[in-house]
């Protein structure tokens, strides 16, 4: 095994007491080893040669064994999504988000459920959100703020969905996908672009009242005593 991932023996029991690899499965005084073993040799390797240290992959295999499963995370068997996943080396990972992929952005990542973990592979719930949020930190912004913001976008996401579904199930496109999902993302479409154009506009403008609130009339002169 440590001719095969290119490394000593030494190493390969430094890192089996690092808890960096899985022990291997026994028979008498025979260790044996195999195919996933490697891989994870092999992506210890790949991400010391990328800057990580080994603290930090071992925070990292630590996150993404706490992970939820792909299963879980794109729910199989349920409602068909448009969303393509995307199946990742950690060290390909890595090279998406250079420097950011650290214990705490994986852990916020896994929560959110845009990643997930299949054995030695990890998925990313979207193509689309991949690489927006690739392009989005090259472009320099904080893997962190990246996901806070997909947070915060999730939350309106699905008070918009709820929205959709309750306004049109009494008119039964709520049981035609098909039809129901181009209407709704039009709709999002064009209303997310009139909204970028008025806060391009008006960076700050005053916030708009709630349907429940009542215009509250300006103070003025009060009543003449002298009035009947």
């Amino acid at each position: 095994m440590a001719e095969a991932a290119g490394i000593t023996i030494r190493t390969l029991r430094f890192y089996r007491e690092r808890k960096l690899l899985a022990a291997p499965r026994r028979e008498g005084r025979i260790a044996w080893y195999n195919e996933h073993h490697l891989a994870r040799l092999r992506t210890i390797a790949a991400l010391l040669e990328r800057g990580h240290t080994l603290n930090g992959i071992a925070e990292l295999a630590e996150a993404f064994e706490h992970g939820r499963d792909v299963a879980d995370v794109l729910g199989v068997g349920e409602t068909p999504t448009e969303e393509t996943p995307v199946r990742l080396s950690p060290e390909e990972l890595a090279d998406h988000f250079a420097g950011e992929v650290t214990p705490e952005n994986l852990a916020a990542a896994l929560d959110l459920g845009y990643l997930a973990v299949d054995g030695d592979t990890i998925v990313h719930i979207s193509r689309r959100l991949l690489e927006v949020s690739t392009t989005l930190v090259r472009e320099g912004v904080p893997l962190a703020t990246v996901l806070e913001a997909g947070r915060q976008v999730r939350v309106h996401a699905e008070a918009l969905a709820t929205l959709f579904l309750e306004t049109l199930r009494p008119h039964a496109l709520v049981t035609d996908p098909d039809k129901l999902r181009p209407l709704a993302k039009a709709v999002m479409d064009a209303e997310l672009s009139l909204a970028l154009d008025r806060r391009l506009t008006d960076p700050a403008p005053a916030p708009a009242p709630t349907p429940d609130t009542e215009p509250v009339p300006e103070a003025g002169p009060g009543p003449d005593p002298e009035a009947p």
